[in-house]
């Protein structure tokens, strides 16, 4: 049966047409690549499907998509697209650390997403910043691509992208996490607090310090992992440590707690790739416990002694349903002020109740 809030976060799709008419001067292209260039938002793939079911005509005739537009040609594309979106404010509570008139840190919890996107319409932290910060009418939005091709989330290095785009509101996420990883997020209430923000993140001059849980035993105390990032060539929506075409990430670690067959250990930030923790853990044969992307989901330490082991790691997995990181540490300078401010959030629940069940006295 179809919960209501699946259908507000996946509504039905919407055919809509694009109608171009060719100037003067335009040079000869393939139809698909006009077409891709032209839509906002569109893929060559979804560009090429909408070619292959007949709703692309040229002059009222279907052609294949290597037949090139001359000036003076009329083309029709009709697109399959979801309803435009709106931001919704949404009565939902906030574990805000802290607030003033330029910015506001917030303590994510797990399973919250960071802004609207495919199939996360509502129940987003900005329709809960929206609703605190005071607006009560929805916000239509059309320059935010509501799809799945565009699903991944995670924090990135630099993002400056403005989710409230109206004179009564102007605040800004600065950077994201996971849905699934908690923890603490900046968020700027106006234009110029958030380009000073994002500026100190991108030149990594903010500290962010995680906790995360992982399977194994960490031998080394510290270390350094340095690595290139980007796509998996065998899963999109996954990333990997690559040779070629990738970005350079750099994560240190210090082992806090070892356990029998989990490792209790810090992450600190030097670049803000999305997944790099995961990425970098999963690189050093320690998944995340609970991490379904990189295989952590499932026991992946071979070392258990014995079937009493193995049943207490089932156990954590029950109780970990999600990748175990957290986001502890937040550091910056504020814009406004000047102030170095530090924050940091205590362990959430899920994390207290595996390190009780594994310690040993």
């Amino acid at each position: 049966m179809e919960r209501s809030e699946d259908k507000k976060n996946y509504p039905d799709y919407i055919e809509k047409t694009y109608d171009f008419i060719i100037p003067a001067g335009q040079r000869p292209e393939r139809v698909d690549v006009f077409l891709t260039e032209a839509i906002p938002n569109a893929t060559r793939s979804k560009v090429q499907a909408a070619i292959d079911a007949g709703n692309v005509t040229i002059n009222g005739k279907i052609h294949k998509s290597s037949r090139k537009i001359q000036p003076g040609d009329t083309v029709k594309c009709s697109v399959m697209k979801p309803p435009p979106m709106e931001l919704l404010p949404e009565n939902i509570p906030l574990d805000i650390a802290y607030e003033d008139e330029y910015l506001l840190v917030v303590n994510k919890p797990s399973g919250m997403v960071t802004h609207p996107g495919f199939g996360n319409r509502y129940g987003t932290l900005v329709n809960a910043l929206l609703y605190h910060f005071g607006q009560r009418e929805a916000i239509p939005i059309e320059d935010i691509d509501d799809d799945e091709e565009n699903e991944t989330e995670g924090e990135e290095e630099g993002e400056t992208t403005y989710l409230y785009n109206t004179d009564a509101i102007r605040p800004g996420i600065v950077h994201r996490l996971d849905k699934e990883t908690s923890g603490l997020l900046v968020v700027a209430k106006n234009p110029i607090v958030h380009a000073a923000l994002a500026k100190q993140f991108s030149e990594h001059t903010t500290q962010r310090e995680y906790n995360a849980i992982v399977w194994g035993i960490v031998k080394e105390n510290e270390g350094r992992i340095e690595s290139m990032i980007g796509r998996s060539a065998s899963d999109r929506k996954k990333f990997a440590v690559v040779k070629k075409d990738g970005k350079l990430a750099i994560t240190d670690y210090t082992v806090i707690e070892r356990h029998e067959f989990l490792t209790l250990i810090r992450f600190k930030l030097h670049t803000g790739r999305t997944h790099q923790i995961r990425v970098h853990a999963t690189s050093m044969h320690h998944p995340l416990l609970g991490d379904s992307t990189y295989g952590g989901d499932s026991i992946a330490y071979g070392g258990l002694k014995n079937t009493t082991q193995k049943s207490l790691a089932l156990r954590c997995l029950d109780v970990m349903q999600r990748q175990a990181l957290h986001a502890r540490t937040l550091g910056f300078t504020h814009p406004h002020t000047g102030m170095r401010l530090e924050f940091e959030a205590e362990l959430p629940a899920d994390f207290k109740q595996i390190l009780a069940m594994v310690h040993k006295d």
